[in-house]
């Protein structure tokens, strides 16, 4: 009944869609998401690098489960911050929070470098990279929600989340490579570059986006959004659940493709093209949403798959199929998917006084999530195996389906 329901929704809105001509975007607004989508891309490469270090860590003592406990680092660091960089941005607008958290970030990777050679002391400015590079999640959702049209804020925001698979594309193709060959050291060149060139970039080209102002004399501004419903409650609830899927193929396919007799440079190359293409794929779900008229429609619908894709992957992994590669691709361009969709639900029901706040704690909810899966995945999979842990990972999705909210909220 419900995989019914879920087809039913999204085919409904989809009929009910405005038929007017198409909303003229400014050619700002481009210009605005590109930095966004360069500027979290540059914060991800930061965050996701540990977890590509793992089979070097791995390879030189370290337990495996200390190891996901060191990829989470950067993701403890996030969920540390998020809130509060939201809040801020609420405050004093997109550019300066973008901008300056790039620069932090700079400074974190220049810190990694220095400590490259004790563990811990890496895992510690990574924690800070983390904390710093939660600026970008939080500031470009807003920049794109303030620039575009709701007709066309799907599209935008699909290509917005691009940026956490593109960042992880460049991580994946560079860091095991450069790591196996020159050393840890040489690794975060690249990510120190970006995060630098993008600071000046953003500090010159980002411009904060128009706010409404309130009207009449008696105009307030408005009340906390999750005090009227709990519309962004249950799709804060829903996107935790759908993260775990995601976070599991982007710490640990590298590793169960090496298990499978990969060697690491072809795993990495692997899950670089699969982040990509799961890239392309965001910005597809969004533009379908846009022509729906509708999220959550979209979200049911990718929920019931990526429920599917992660059993067809515990399958894989119990037959040894041949064809493990284009599963992995496959699982992973599904499982990215949800992302932009409740992005732009949250922004769009919190509206432009609270949405900075409440995309902090969207990603604060996902990330929270995503940092406990790899030390929890790491010990299921030392005590399970891939395939049981891929089972479990696919009751998540399905346990999120009952909570997607029946109909979006939107301020405009």
């Amino acid at each position: 009944m419900w995989y019914t329901n879920c087809f039913q929704i999204g085919t409904t809105v989809s009929a009910q869609r405005v038929t007017a001509s198409p909303t003229v975007v400014p050619a700002r607004a481009w210009t605005m998401l590109a930095l966004g989508v360069a500027a979290q891309a540059a914060g991800t490469l930061v965050v996701s690098a540990p977890a590509l270090l793992i089979p070097h860590l791995v390879a030189s003592g370290m337990p495996f489960a200390s190891a996901g406990l060191f990829a989470a680092a950067p993701t403890v660091g996030l969920v540390l911050t998020l809130i509060a960089w939201g809040a801020v941005t609420d405050r004093v607008g997109e550019r300066v929070v973008i901008a300056g958290g790039l620069a932090l970030t700079t400074l974190t990777v220049v810190a990694a470098w220095a400590t490259a050679g004790d563990p811990l002391l890496l895992g510690i400015a990574f924690l800070a990279a983390g904390m710093t590079s939660a600026s970008t999640n939080a500031a470009s959702g807003r920049v794109v929600v303030g620039w575009f049209p709701k007709e066309r804020r799907g599209l935008a925001m699909g290509i917005r989340q691009m940026s956490q698979p593109l960042g992880v594309t460049l991580a994946a193709v560079t860091v095991p490579v450069l790591t196996e060959s020159q050393g840890i050291r040489t690794a975060l060149v690249l990510p120190f570059a970006l995060c630098a060139v993008l600071t000046v970039l953003c500090a010159a080209g980002i411009t904060d986006p128009p706010r409404p102002a309130p009207t009449g004399a008696g105009a307030t501004t408005p009340g906390n959004p999750y005090r009227s419903s709990g519309f962004l409650w249950r799709v804060h609830v829903v996107s935790v659940l759908l993260v775990v899927p995601q976070f599991t193929l982007s710490t640990y396919g590298l590793v169960w493709l090496v298990g499978l007799g990969w060697s690491t440079p072809a795993a990495g190359l692997l899950v670089g093209m699969s982040q990509f293409v799961g890239a392309v794929g965001r910005i597809l779900v969004g533009a379908w949403s846009d022509r729906a008229g509708s999220r959550v429609g979209p979200l049911r619908v990718v929920a019931v798959a990526a429920a599917v894709v992660m059993g067809v992957l515990a399958l894989v992994d119990v037959a040894h199929w041949a064809a493990a590669a284009v599963f992995l691709v496959v699982a992973t361009s599904v499982t990215v998917a949800d992302n932009g969709l409740a992005y732009t639900s949250v922004a769009e029901a919190a509206g432009p006084s609270w949405s900075g706040r409440a995309l902090g704690a969207q990603n604060t909810g996902q990330f929270l999530a995503a940092s406990a899966v790899g030390p929890g995945v790491g010990a299921l999979v030392g005590l399970l195996g891939f395939a049981a842990s891929f089972a479990i990972v696919a009751a998540l999705p399905l346990l999120a389906l009952p909570v997607v909210p029946r109909a979006d909220r939107s301020h405009d």
